[in-house]
C-alpha cells in the first residue's frame, strides 16, 4: 500500500520530516521545562525559537496522542534550557560530532551543542540557548525509538562546524539568460517571484524547520552574481529582506545577502568604490548600520569579486585582503561577517596559451594574502580548484592559509552531476573530501583533515582562527518552489547528508542515506528500503562513469552544463580544457613539464600528482596529458578504461530503472511518477553520454574497443 507522504497536493512535500517521523516522541508524554529562563537574556533569534519548540511539542503529540505535560510530571522527554552558557553535567560525554573532548567543544563556542540523558527510560535534553534546544529535538526525532530504548547514558552533542551555511543562487527578477534561480534545476525561488518577494512566506518557514532538522543555521538569500535589481536587497528592499529574516528565524536560521562590491557606486552615487577611500569606508558602515537597525540577527555579506565580470578591488590596483577588510571593518560593531569567495580566476583567457593554468588561480591570488584577512573575514573556498567538477582534486588553497578563517564550499544543486535530471548522491563524494589529509598519505590514521582545518584544528592555525572555530561548511543550494523542493525527489538526500555532515564531518555517507530514507520513507518495506540504497549508495560513482573520465573535467555543453559535448569548451575563453590531440589526452599540471600546478599541494601530495606513475587513476587526466595506451594501476589502458566504465555505466543506469518499477507502487503516485520520469531522462542522457564520448575516443584515437562492442 503506498505511504501517505502528504496528503495535499498542493503543499510542498515534507521530505525527511513527516509526521510520520514524529511518531516516537509524539506517543510519549512531552515537558518543555523553561522555569529556570529569563527569555530577555536571549537575542531575537532565541526569543522567537522559543515559540516554536512549545509548537514543535504540540504538533508531535496532536499527530500520535500523546501530550505535553509539566516538567514536574514525570514526563517521557523533557526539553530543559538551562540557561546557563557553557555548562554541561560533569559525567557527560562531551563530543564535537561524536568523536572528540572537551576542548574541542569550547572552540566551538560556549553556547554550541545540547546534552542528552537517558536514565530509566526517560531522556532529559538539555541546552543553554533555544537554538541549541531545538536541534537537541530534532536529534530525538531523528532517533525515533531508539531515543526512548538506548543504553542509559549522558553524551554533549556539539557541530563541529561553527558555521553552517547555504548559499542561494535566486535572483528577485527572472535573469534573461540564468532565469529565477541560477544554476537552479527544481523551480523559480522560494524568496522571490515577480520581481518582488513573496507576499507569503510561509513556505520559508516550511524550509527552516527542515534545515533546523539537519543543523543549517545561515543562509544567503540571494544571487552571487549581483544584478542591478538584486543590488537593491541592501537599500531600498530591506524592509522585505526583514520579512524572509522574520520567516527563517522561528527555526533559529540567520539571514546573509551577497552584495556588489560596486554597491558604493551603483547604490551610493560615488565616484570609486575602492577599499582604501575613506567615503567608500563610510558608506559601507552606514549600509551595515542600516541592515542592523532592520535585521537585529543579520548575518552578514556575502562577496563574489574580480570573478567572471563582477567588479573587485583589481580594479584600483587592491588586493582581495583590502576589498575583504573594508566590509568586515563595517560589519564587526554588529558581531557580523563577510564571506569572500576565493573563485577568482582568468575567464578570458587564451586557448593556445598552456602555461595559464585556471586551476592555479585561487591558491596564486589567495595564499600570499595569509594573516592579513580580519578576523571577521571567510575565505570560501570551492573543494576543488576549477568548478564543482565530478571529480576533481581538493584546492590546495585548503592547506595553505592557517592565519585566515577558511570555508569549504560544495555545491548541493548538482550543476555538473547531472542538474537534478539524474539520481547522483554525492554524499560519499564530500566525505572523501572533508576526509582528505593535506598533509599526510591516504592511508594515515588520525592525520589533520580538510574538516580540521574549516573547523579550525589545522595545523599552525593562527589563535583567531582556532577561537572562532574555523570559517565552516557552505554549499550552493538545490531548493526551489518545487513541490518536492529538489526537482528530483532523490535530491533532496544530498541536501539532508550536507546539514548532517556540516554538523559531524566523520559521519558515513552511507549510514545517512539509510538515515534520510528511514525519515523521508518512514514504515517503508525492506524491499522498498534496500531499492533506494542501492539506487543512490553509488550513483555518484555511476554518473562518474558515463560523464568526464579520469578527473578531465568539463565536456559538458557550454552555457547550460548538461549533456555531452567533448570538446564544447577546449576552444573558448574559459580555461577549461583537456588538449586531446591523436596521441593523448590530458593537462600537464606538473612541475617538471607543465604549469607547476603541483607545487601548491604540500608534501607528500606535491610529489603523489607529479608523476603518473603515483597520481590516483581517478585524477591521471587532471594531472598529466598521457597517450591513450597508457595503462592505468587498474592494469587496462585510457581508451579501453574509458570505453569500459561508460558501457558500464548506462548498464548501471538501466539497472536503476528496473530496480525502481520493482518497488514503484509502494510509495504515492506523484513520487513513482516523478521518479520514473527523471530516471528515463538519466537513462537518455547516459547513452548519449556513452556514445558521444566513445566515438570522440575512437576517432581521436584509433584504438577499437577490445571487446568489439558498437561505438559510432
Amino acid at each position: 500500500m503506498p505511504l501517505d507522504l502528504d496528503a495535499t497536493d498542493a503543499a510542498p512535500h515534507p521530505a525527511w520530516l513527516p509526521d510520520a517521523a514524529l511518531a516516537a516522541a509524539g506517543g510519549r508524554r512531552l515537558a518543555l521545562d523553561l522555569t529556570s529562563v529569563d527569555a530577555g537574556r536571549h537575542g531575537v533569534l532565541d526569543r522567537a525559537v522559543l515559540g516554536t519548540l512549545a509548537t514543535e511539542l504540540e504538533r508531535a503529540v496532536a499527530a500520535h496522542g500523546g501530550a505535553v505535560v509539566a516538567a514536574t510530571d514525570s514526563p517521557d522527554l523533557t526539553l530543559r534550557l538551562t540557561g546557563l552558557a557553557g555548562t554541561t553535567p560533569a559525567d557527560a560525554t562531551s563530543v564535537r560530532g561524536d568523536s572528540a573532548g572537551e576542548a574541542d567543544r569550547a572552540a566551538a563556542g560556549p553556547h554550541d551543542g545540547f546534552t542528552v540523558v537517558r536514565a530509566d527510560g526517560r531522556v532529559t535534553v538539555t541546552a543553554a540557548t533555544p537554538t541549541s534546544l531545538l536541534h537537541g529535538w530534532f536529534e530525538v526525532v531523528r532517533q525515533g525509538e531508539a531515543a526512548f530504548t538506548g543504553a542509559d547514558g549522558v553524551a554533549h552533542r556539539a557541530p563541529a562546524a561553527a558555521l553552517r551555511m547555504l548559499d542561494h543562487w535566486d535572483n528577485v527578477d527572472v535573469h534573461p539568460v540564468m532565469g529565477q534561480v541560477e544554476r537552479g534545476y527544481a523551480g523559480g525561488s522560494i524568496f522571490y517571484d515577480a520581481g518582488v518577494v513573496r507576499a507569503d512566506l510561509s513556505r520559508v518557514t516550511t524550509y527552516a524547520r527542515l534545515l533546523a532538522a539537519v543543523g543549517i543555521d545561515r543562509v544567503s538569500i540571494n544571487n552571487v552574481n549581483v544584478h542591478a535589481r538584486e543590488a537593491r536587497l541592501l537599500t531600498d528592499d530591506l524592509p522585505e529582506v526583514a520579512r524572509i529574516a522574520a520567516a527563517l528565524r522561528p527555526y533559529g536560521v540567520r539571514i546573509h545577502l551577497s552584495v556588489s562590491f560596486a554597491a558604493p557606486m551603483t547604490l551610493g552615487g560615488l565616484a570609486t568604490s575602492d577599499p582604501l577611500d575613506e567615503d567608500v569606508r563610510a558608506w559601507w558602515r552606514d549600509a551595515a548600520d542600516r541592515v542592523w537597525e532592520a535585521i537585529p540577527d543579520f548575518g552578514g555579506f556575502v562577496v563574489k569579486a574580480d570573478s567572471e565580470g563582477q567588479p573587485g578591488p583589481f580594479a584600483y590596483g587592491r588586493d582581495h585582503a583590502d576589498g575583504a577588510n573594508v566590509l568586515a571593518e563595517a560589519v564587526a560593531p554588529h558581531g557580523g561577517l563577510v564571506h569572500w569567495r576565493a573563485f577568482v580566476y582568468n575567464h578570458t583567457q587564451d586557448w593556445r596559451d598552456r602555461s595559464t593554468d585556471r586551476a592555479r588561480a585561487a591558491f596564486d591570488h589567495f595564499a600570499p594574502l595569509d594573516g592579513r584577512f580580519a578576523d571577521n573575514v571567510v575565505v570560501q573556498v570551492k573543494h576543488g580548484p576549477l568548478d564543482f567538477q565530478t571529480r576533481e582534486a581538493v584546492s590546495p588553497v585548503l592547506a595553505a592559509m592557517p592565519r585566515t578563517r577558511l570555508a569549504l564550499e560544495l555545491q548541493v544543486t548538482q550543476e555538473y552531476t547531472g542538474q537534478q535530471r539524474h539520481a547522483c548522491y554525492l554524499g560519499p563524494w564530500w566525505g572523501e573530501l572533508l576526509g582528505f589529509r593535506p598533509w599526510d598519505g591516504a592511508a594515515a590514521e588520525g592525520a589533520t583533515t580538510v574538516a580540521d582545518v574549516v573547523t579550525g584544528h589545522g595545523p599552525d592555525a593562527a589563535p583567531a582562527v582556532v577561537a572562532a572555530g574555523g570559517g565552516g561548511i557552505a554549499a550552493v543550494s538545490n531548493v526551489g518552489d518545487d513541490r518536492f523542493w529538489t526537482g528530483h525527489p532523490f535530491a533532496q538526500a544530498n541536501l539532508y547528508a550536507f546539514g548532517r555532515l556540516t554538523w559531524d564531518p566523520t559521519l558515513d555517507a552511507t549510514a545517512l542515506l539509510d538515515e534520510w530514507v528511514s525519515l523521508t520513507f518512514p514504515g517503508a518495506s525492506p524491499a522498498l528500503r534496500d531499492a533506494l540504497h542501492g539506487i543512490l549508495d553509488g550513483s555518484w560513482r555511476t554518473y562518474e562513469r558515463y560523464t568526464a573520465p579520469l578527473g578531465v573535467g568539463f565536456m559538458v555543453r557550454p552555457g547550460h552544463h548538461y549533456g555531452p559535448d567533448v570538446d564544447g569548451y577546449e576552444y573558448t575563453p574559459w580555461g577549461t580544457y583537456h588538449f586531446a590531440d591523436r596521441d593523448g589526452i590530458g593537462v600537464d599540471r606538473t612541475r617538471a613539464t607543465g604549469t607547476g600546478y603541483t607545487g601548491q599541494y604540500p608534501a607528500p601530495w606535491r610529489d603523489v600528482y607529479e608523476s603518473p606513475d603515483t597520481c590516483p587513476d581517478e585524477l591521471l587526466l587532471f594531472f598529466h596529458h598521457v597517450p591513450y595506451t597508457h595503462v592505468l594501476h587498474s592494469g587496462v589502458s585510457v581508451v579501453q578504461h574509458v570505453y569500459d566504465t561508460h558501457f558500464a555505466g548506462v548498464e548501471q543506469v538501466e539497472a536503476m530503472v528496473a530496480r525502481w518499477e520493482e518497488v514503484a507502487a509502494e510509495v504515492p503516485t506523484d513520487v513513482a511518477d516523478r521518479v520514473r520520469e527523471r530516471l528515463a531522462e538519466q537513462l537518455r542522457s547516459a547513452v548519449e553520454w556513452r556514445d558521444q564520448v566513445n566515438t570522440y575516443f575512437l576517432r581521436k584515437s584509433g584504438i577499437p574497443d577490445a571487446h568489439g562492442r558498437t561505438i559510432y
